[in-house]
């Protein structure tokens, strides 16, 4: 056992991989907790998708990728935001408009590019942890600090916020400011895992481990602990398991989450559904004895 946990380390490409993957684990689930509570996966999915043609544009004008990735993320949110705010359409469907509209702008751009200079930039759409360099760690850990910085600064008004809106501007908290603020963190937090998992799947990093806590206990805190052990196990695991089988690290990643939360969804000691069954049967019996 543990030769299978040493021989991945004494490769340079894994231990980087590693770092990244428990660092996205951990900020996925905090970050993502909040889009949980508030029903905002949908917003996760947009500006995920959004990302997209900054990337292109970066690649093209040979800038970082985090910096195009970001700005890009912003546009969409404010465009989202526009749409909704000035117009009768509805906020879901502001956001299946313009994550649609910034995607396919995004693989048109790819599409161009990589027909013009040969390349294969396919990894924007489902990462390629196994490639990622030591600047790349750098700019992560430097942007996990910053959400995780924010997140505890201003724990409490994010709290209040989260649950609710209108009682938070009535004491005078900045509603605005602190939806955009929520905003920015989302759209830091898939730039720094767009590495690991690609903009295609990390909707389900953000979401699945959070919601695999959020069905073992009830306080906000709780499930970001709980979602950063599941988010950053899942993480490890799947690495480990795209090393030994030869899978895709994305794909594996995701699959590792997906299996936590099918077992707790099923499992879950207050909300299982298999254990919802067993004590329903249970009380049956009991109450016919």
């Amino acid at each position: 056992m543990l030769k299978i946990l040493i021989e991945p380390l004494q490769y340079e490409f894994m231990q980087r991989s590693l770092i990244i993957a428990i660092i996205v684990g951990i900020i996925c689930a905090v970050v993502g907790s909040y889009l949980m509570v508030q029903r905002l996966a949908l917003l996760g999915d947009a500006i995920s998708h959004s990302v997209l043609p900054g990337l292109a544009i970066a690649f093209i004008l040979d800038i970082n990728i985090f910096i195009g990735a970001f700005v890009a993320g912003l546009i969409s949110t404010v465009c989202i935001n526009i749409i909704r705010n000035n117009s009768k359409i509805k906020e879901d469907a502001a956001m299946g408009i313009v994550f649609s509209a910034f995607f396919a702008l995004g693989i048109t751009l790819i599409t161009v590019v990589q027909k013009e200079n040969k390349i294969d930039l396919n990894h924007f759409l489902f990462g390629n942890i196994l490639g990622v360099s030591l600047s790349d760690v750098k700019d992560t850990i430097i942007i996990a600090i910053f959400v995780l910085l924010i997140v505890i600064l201003f724990y409490k008004e994010l709290l209040f916020y989260t649950f609710d809106k209108l009682g938070a501007k009535s004491v005078g908290l900045p509603v605005n400011l602190l939806d955009t603020g929520l905003m920015i963190l989302i759209g830091l937090t898939i730039v720094a895992s767009l590495k690991a998992v690609g903009v295609i799947l990390v909707l389900s990093l953000l979401i699945t481990p959070a919601c695999t806590a959020y069905l073992l206990v009830n306080r906000l805190h709780e499930v970001m602990i709980l979602g950063v052990f599941f988010g950053v196990i899942s993480s490890i695991s799947g690495m480990y398991l795209s090393y030994y089988f030869n899978l895709p690290s994305g794909p594996a990643i995701v699959l590792v989450a997906t299996l936590f939360f099918i077992i707790t969804f099923l499992f879950s000691p207050n909300h299982g559904l298999i254990t919802g069954f067993l004590k329903l049967k249970y009380n049956q019996i009991k109450f016919l004895n």
